[in-house]
């Protein structure tokens, strides 16, 4: 996250927006059909094009009282230090994607999470979802 900015509810409502929106100019670009691969080279170029500082393929820690295991976790997008963006190009969510996305959440102490399927004919209204945590609720609204 820029250090200028404080972390808020609405400044996490605010990147939310401008990281679907970039999802879904991807989407308008491309259609549905591809592999989730192609959308997320694309998705990296849309980001910077954006000017929105993230790390992809972003290999997540993971300590189990005091040991470091190397489990090989892996979020597709982790944009500003405090939203993960979980993308999928598949026909259905299954529950196990959004219990990734939630334990990605908890890892990285992450307060919003984003899970966005490409294969739809509408992200905005059927392909994404946005997540909250803990760590949402103990922000300030503004």
């Amino acid at each position: 996250m820029n250090n200028k900015i404080p972390l808020t509810k609405s400044y996490l409502d605010k990147l939310t927006f401008d990281i679907v929106g970039a999802c879904i100019e991807v989407h308008r670009e491309l259609g549905a059909g591809l592999l989730e691969s192609v959308y997320h080279k694309c998705l990296v170029r849309e980001l910077q094009l954006r000017k929105l500082n993230f790390s992809n393929e972003l290999v997540i820690p993971l300590n189990y009282k005091g040991l470091e295991l190397d489990a090989d976790l892996r979020c597709d997008f982790f944009i500003e230090n405090c939203i993960v963006l979980e993308i999928k190009a598949v026909n259905a969510i299954a529950p196990v994607f959004e219990a990734q996305l939630m334990t990605y959440m908890k890892l990285l102490k992450a307060p919003k999470g984003i899970l966005v399927n490409f294969h739809t004919d509408n992200i905005f209204y059927k392909g994404q979802k946005t997540y909250v945590n803990e760590f949402f609720a103990k922000l300030p609204d503004k």
